[in-house]
């Protein structure tokens, strides 16, 4: 049974690196396709608004059907919707930019359903003793995919002046999501749960000793960072040096450090190193911008991405490993996998949310380069912030006993 599960994890990553990949590909210069067309700052930020009201819907609709059907489907839907966003994206052209909001939910709706599938079927496939394993390879193949990914797109964009460059990357995109699709086919279908139970979110947090609640608190400032950071640092890249190439270069650069540090961490990392490791990353995480104070180009850019490309495992697995740990100390809470998966994304989409909407109220007031860098070092402490409320459980965290799913 564990080398079938081996296996089994071994395709969900296979799967889950194409699906990074064509994302990558695609996605790393979606933002500066619409920066192209409208150079505004809050466009993005309402884009991202989108995506993130999107997902966090989809994550609790989809919950009953992820729960008591066929999750494999929903994982399926994700990737289809993902290549139907793109197909959009390549019909509208410039004309994309009057299209946020619905744009913004398609992919946002492909970003929910896929990952909500994923996250549960990598829940039943890996085990507390295993988790941070598989979680560095999670993260191996997203620093292999993002060398790759921008730096050929990059390349295509560069090569291929105005649109046709981006429409080569898309179809690139396309076709990665359809051979991802297809491969999903090999994973087993996985056992139906009981009924999905629509506001065990809410009646988990409302428990007063629940360790979720932390552990929901943590979730949320990792998404005030998150929320932002995520378009942010490509935009600023492509404005400093105005070269869709610099941008790729840029990628696969930080990337190639993330491999290597996701390689470490996830090799060495245990549940009793989380607490130590989560601090560390979390306070470098904030010192790394301090560069941009002095000045923001391309150099200055690369500095602050080489140093958070070094110290992202060391707070990004403790967040991951120590939710998904929660979600298998008991038979009762393994059995709302589905529902505490929602409540995970739930949190994370909530500081997002918070973190964009800082981020476009400011900026509709002052949008110099300081308001931006001032911003980003405030919204950059937010994991500090997680640490602070999450170290109790991190302490507690090597001496839980976890109930393994089949």
């Amino acid at each position: 049974m564990r080398r079938l599960l081996r296996n089994q994890a071994a395709l969900l990553l296979a799967v889950g690196g194409l699906y990074l990949l064509a994302t990558v590909l695609a996605g790393t210069f979606l933002n500066v396709y619409l920066w192209k067309s409208r150079q505004n700052f809050a466009m993005i930020g309402w884009f991202t608004v989108a995506q993130q009201l999107a997902v966090g819907l989809s994550f609790w609709l989809g919950g009953k059907w992820v729960k008591e059907h066929n999750k494999m489907n929903a994982l399926r839907l994700g990737i289809a919707v993902s290549g139907f966003f793109y197909l959009l994206v390549l019909w509208l052209r410039g004309e994309a930019v009057h299209y946020i909001w619905p744009l913004g939910l398609i992919l946002g709706l492909s970003i929910g359903f896929y990952w909500l599938a994923f996250n549960i079927v990598f829940f039943e496939i890996t085990e507390a003793d295993n988790r941070d394993f598989f979680n560095g390879w999670m993260g191996l193949l997203g620093s292999l995919t993002g060398i790759v990914g921008p730096w050929v797109s990059g390349s295509l964009i560069s090569l291929w002046h105005g649109d046709k460059g981006y429409r080569i990357v898309f179809i690139l995109s396309l076709c990665i999501y359809g051979v991802a699709a297809v491969l999903s086919f090999g994973l087993e279908k996985r056992p139906r749960g009981g009924t999905y139970l629509w506001l065990e979110p809410w009646r988990e947090l409302s428990r007063k000793e629940s360790p979720w609640r932390p552990a929901a608190a943590a979730l949320l400032f990792q998404g005030v960072r998150e929320g932002v950071f995520s378009f942010l640092i490509g935009l600023l890249v492509y404005i400093a040096a105005r070269e869709e190439s610099k941008l790729g270069q840029f990628a696969l650069i930080t990337s190639a450090v993330s491999l290597i540090s996701y390689y470490a961490v996830g090799k060495w990392f245990k549940p009793g190193t989380r607490f130590r490791g989560m601090l560390a990353g979390s306070l470098l995480l904030a010192v790394f911008i301090l560069p941009l104070l002095w000045k923001v180009n391309y150099a200055t850019l690369l500095i602050m991405g080489i140093g958070t490309s070094l110290c992202i495992p060391l707070y990004m697995l403790p967040m991951t490993s120590t939710s998904f740990d929660l979600m298998g100390v008991s038979e009762e809470s393994a059995g709302k996998r589905v529902e505490l998966v929602v409540l995970r994304e739930l949190s994370l989409m909530t500081g997002r949310l918070m973190g964009l909407l800082v981020f476009i109220a400011v900026l509709s007031v002052n949008q110099s380069p300081q308001a931006v860098t001032w911003l980003m070092l405030l919204l950059g402490t937010a994991p500090l912030g997680g640490w602070l409320v999450l170290r109790r459980l991190l302490k507690q965290g090597a001496g839980l006993k976890h109930n393994k799913i089949t």
